[in-house]
């Protein structure tokens, strides 16, 4: 009779652990994801239209997982559990390393040295970027292109001692290889790596350099200018009040605060116009103490480096936004920081200015087939005109792309605009997409695309 009871107790509060996520949920309150996405949504019966929602199930079952009662404290218990005991992360986008140190998970790839952009991606690249240095030359403004490393790029050794790179070079080595000596690259790992600082430049459990780390990165921007560093203040010194976005990941129930470095300088610039976060997609400073102009597009290492440069500059303008848009400068410095393992979004984007006049090309070939693609789109002053060539159309491990519209051609940039095509998980080094004035391609205009490869052979696509 005792074994009963007891048995049933045991089924009793078996059953109730198991029910009670589902029948405290219209109770407790959903906390904010700490993950950086949007939580799903409560399921509707009907769509838009008014039509029955025959996905209301799958949609259920997916709001359920992100909304069940005790979830944070459950997910925190299992992240703490894994990483303790196995030294492995519930969350693909987190690495759990050695000695407490959290990595991104989009950052492996790099780390390791595998599924690296093709020899022809980073001829791409190297294109790109030189051509945006021309046009910045062009408008009389200095141009500074920079990659921040990844975390484990400069602290490897707390890596997991199972992740052994290969032997081949990442995008990061070759990009830098092909850059060397160029008077805009500015080699920020080099920079980090070579900094005489008493403690790590990186948050331990959160994607980013430190104030520190980015002090040292703005430092080095300045040196390229020829211009001076904002002031340090008289010490630096720390305080355990940084929430670690990839501690947040996988223990959302802990305040979890990694260390951040600070030091003493009073800053004086101003947000001008509205300012809501250091993440929005665009804020304005000014500062009484500074001088000259500076259009900055960055990434979320931007953030920490952002009053350091704010600092050093009359009028600056940071923008988070893609394409770049560089058809309206003159006489300032254009910064664009991107983050290594977004290496590859420079052969996705344009960025919107008027492709460069050149000299048309004799084609030694007409492809005939049916799988090139082109589209142009009006925006206003501007023709946006894109597409994808066949591999048909090229030879080796670089090209140039160049579109003639009536009697003018203009130099594309080697992007594939693969949002635009409807084919936004593919990577692809096909594809080239450039601007023109619109007066220059009214509509039903007729265009000849044309790829000059490395060794001088030019075929000819005509739209």
């Amino acid at each position: 009779m005792k074994k009963t009871i007891l048995y049933r107790i045991y089924a009793a509060a078996f059953i109730g652990m198991c029910l009670a996520p589902a029948a405290l949920m219209p109770v407790t309150k959903s906390s904010e994801s700490k993950e950086k996405r949007a939580l799903a949504p409560a399921p509707k019966i009907k769509t838009e239209d008014g039509r029955l929602n025959f996905d209301f199930f799958d949609d259920f079952s997916k709001y359920f997982s992100e909304h069940f009662a005790f979830r944070q404290e459950l997910v925190t218990a299992d992240g703490r559990l894994k990483s303790a005991v196995l030294g492995t992360s519930p969350n693909s986008d987190v690495i759990v390393g050695k000695d407490g140190w959290l990595y991104y998970g989009q950052t492996k790839n790099d780390f390791l040295n595998i599924n690296c952009l093709s020899e022809r991606g980073i001829n791409n690249i190297v294109n790109n970027i030189s051509m945006m240095n021309d046009c910045c030359q062009a408008a009389g403004c200095q141009f500074i292109f920079t990659v921040a490393p990844n975390k484990n790029t400069v602290y490897p050794e707390h890596m997991p001692f199972n992740f052994k790179p290969s032997d081949n070079k990442n995008n990061y080595v070759r990009l830098a290889e092909k850059l060397s000596g160029r008077s805009y690259w500015c080699d920020m790992k080099e920079t980090i790596l070579n900094a005489d600082a008493s403690i790590p430049l990186y948050h331990k459990t959160d994607t980013h350099w430190n104030n520190m780390g980015a002090y040292v990165g703005h430092a080095k921007l300045m040196e390229m200018q020829n211009r001076q560093a904002c002031s340090a203040g008289t010490h630096w010194f720390t305080r355990d009040d940084r929430l670690g976005d990839l501690a947040a990941m996988i223990y959302p129930s802990e305040d979890a605060k990694d260390t951040q470095v600070y030091n003493d300088y009073e800053f004086t610039y101003n947000y001008r116009g509205r300012f809501k976060a250091l993440d929005d997609i665009t804020i304005d400073t000014t500062c009484e103490n500074g001088s000259g102009q500076l259009l900055m597009y960055r990434d979320s290492y931007g953030e920490a480096i952002l009053p350091y440069m704010a600092e050093s500059y009359s009028a600056a303008e940071f923008s988070r936004a893609v394409p770049y848009r560089l058809d309206n400068i003159s006489d300032e410095t254009v910064i664009i920081e991107i983050v290594e393992r977004n290496l590859g979004d420079i052969q996705k984007y344009a960025p919107i200015m008027c492709a460069p006049e050149t000299e048309a090309h004799q084609a030694d070939g007409l492809y005939n087939g049916s799988d090139a693609e082109i589209h142009s789109d009006n925006n206003g002053l501007l023709t946006h005109i894109y597409g994808v060539l066949p591999d048909e159309c090229f030879t080796g491990d670089s090209a140039e792309i160049f579109v003639t519209a009536g009697d003018t051609t203009y130099k594309a940039f080697n992007c594939f605009e693969g949002k635009l095509l409807g084919r936004e998980d593919e990577t692809c080094d096909n594809g080239f997409s450039l601007y023109i004035p619109t007066e220059k391609a009214p509509a039903g205009s007729s265009f000849t695309v044309t790829a000059v490869c490395e060794n001088g052979r030019a075929i000819q696509v005509d739209f």
